[in-house]
C-alpha cells in the first residue's frame, strides 16, 4: 500500500516553491533611500504663481457629432408571422423597411415597401412565410 502525502507537507512545498519565485522580483527592486539620492530629492517642489496664466488657452473647437437618425424597431416572430414595432424619436423622417428571409428553400423571401415614421411617431410593419421564418431585420434610410 502507498503512503500518500500528508496536507502539511503539500502546504510547506507549494510555499517553498513560491518563495523561491518571489525572492528574485523582491531583489531587483531598488530601496526607496537609494532611489532619492542628491540635492534634488531634499529640496521642496516651488511653483512661480506668475507662471500660471489667468485663463485657461483657448480649446479647439470639438468635431460636430454624428447626427442622430433612425427608429428604434422591436421585431417579434410568432410561427410563420413577423411584426415590427417602430417609433421614431428623432427630429428627421426614417424610411424604415421590413425584410424577411423564410426557412424553406421554396419559401419565397419578402422585403417590404419602405414606410415613412415621422417624428415622435409610430409604425407597424408586418410580414409572412408561408412556413418557418429563419430571419427578419428592418433597414433605415433617409427619404
Amino acid at each position: 500500500m502507498r503512503t500518500r502525502p500528508s496536507r502539511a507537507v503539500s502546504i510547506l512545498v507549494t510555499s517553498v516553491i513560491v518563495t523561491g519565485l518571489l525572492i528574485p522580483a523582491v531583489a531587483a527592486q531598488t530601496p526607496a533611500e537609494e532611489a532619492a539620492t542628491g540635492p534634488e530629492a531634499a529640496a521642496p517642489a516651488v511653483v512661480d504663481l506668475s507662471d500660471i496664466p489667468a485663463e485657461p488657452p483657448a480649446q479647439p473647437s470639438r468635431p460636430a457629432a454624428r447626427e442622430l437618425f433612425g427608429a428604434d424597431c422591436a421585431t417579434s416572430i410568432e410561427g410563420s408571422q413577423v411584426t415590427a414595432h417602430c417609433h421614431n424619436a428623432y427630429p428627421e423622417t426614417d424610411l424604415v423597411s421590413l425584410h424577411v428571409e423564410c426557412d424553406r428553400w421554396w419559401d419565397l423571401d419578402g422585403d417590404g415597401a419602405a414606410v415613412a415614421v415621422g417624428p415622435a411617431a409610430r409604425a407597424e410593419l408586418t410580414g409572412r412565410c408561408w412556413k418557418e421564418v429563419r430571419a427578419a431585420w428592418v433597414s433605415h434610410r433617409r427619404p
